[in-house]
């Protein structure tokens, strides 16, 4: 069956969007932290917007199957069309604690292994980034609950010889590998960052490569992906493979960069 992504994609972010409110809600109020078996936080807003999710993904007539962090169990593999649904209902749990803002709601589809479509909303901050194999990727910012319209978006290109790259870093997993890596790279900046956004930075040219060399899950990774390969970038392993996601039984990517280039 061929997928309209397009007219997904409007679907999905809506589905997004309402997650975010369901985190939102919990934010605003006192809310208690609970630890998982891997010693991971878990709120109340996790698992609000984990059923906001799940409900919305499973009304869509595709039936595509379902693999979100909160309920890994629930999940039997791909379809016959090697689709999943890949979900994280809060990313950036840690920073959402900290209410610095940067958590985000992190929804993929996946096809043979291949993020083909990805939404990534950040409600704290007003903003949500999409994309869609085929498609274009797309900022949108809102203010007063009103959504406004999509900002095309591409990433910046590779710097020039000499020149300072932007460097996304993490805020909460700090990396003893980085250092050597970096300083392979050569000149650089470093700004820290929770959750997904830090690759959606560099999808929208505000940052030019996002190493990470620690431990993430695929859902950390596929919807952001999605927007970083259509806004013309590359989140490839250190060998230079592009990032794949056919195995979700392992769960766990290796280390990785984020590419604001083509080459």
């Amino acid at each position: 069956m061929t997928l309209n992504l397009s007219e997904l994609l409007t679907k999905v972010e809506r589905i997004a969007l309402q997650a975010g409110d369901a985190i939102m809600a919990v934010y605003a109020r006192d809310f208690s932290i609970e630890e998982k078996d891997d010693k991971s936080p878990l709120t109340a807003a996790d698992m609000a917007a984990h059923r906001v999710i799940m409900a919305g993904l499973r009304a869509l007539p595709q039936g595509i199957p379902v693999l979100s962090e909160e309920d890994i169990g629930s999940f039997a593999g791909a379809d016959a069309n090697g689709r999943y649904w890949l979900v994280d209902p809060l990313d950036g749990t840690k920073e959402f604690i900290k209410r610095n803002g940067e958590f985000t709601v992190n929804i993929a589809l996946i096809e043979n292994g291949r993020p083909v479509l990805g939404v990534v909303v950040a409600p704290a901050l007003g903003v949500s980034y999409l994309a869609a194999r085929g498609v274009a990727a797309f900022k949108v910012e809102w203010a007063d609950g009103k959504t406004a319209e999509r900002t095309p978006i591409r990433v910046a290109g590779k710097p020039t010889d000499g020149a300072t790259w932007r460097v996304m870093g993490s805020r909460s997993h700090p990396s003893p590998d980085l250092a050597d890596w970096l300083e392979t790279l050569g000149r650089h900046d470093m700004v820290p960052m929770g959750s997904s956004l830090k690759l959606c930075l560099v999808a929208e040219g505000k940052a030019d490569v996002y190493p990470r060399l620690g431990p993430t899950c695929l859902w950390d990774t596929g919807a952001a992906h999605a927007v970083v390969e259509q806004a013309g970038g590359r989140v490839e392993t250190l060998e230079g493979e592009a990032l794949d996601y056919a195995a979700p039984s392992e769960k766990l990517n290796p280390y990785f960069v984020v590419w604001g280039h083509g080459d």
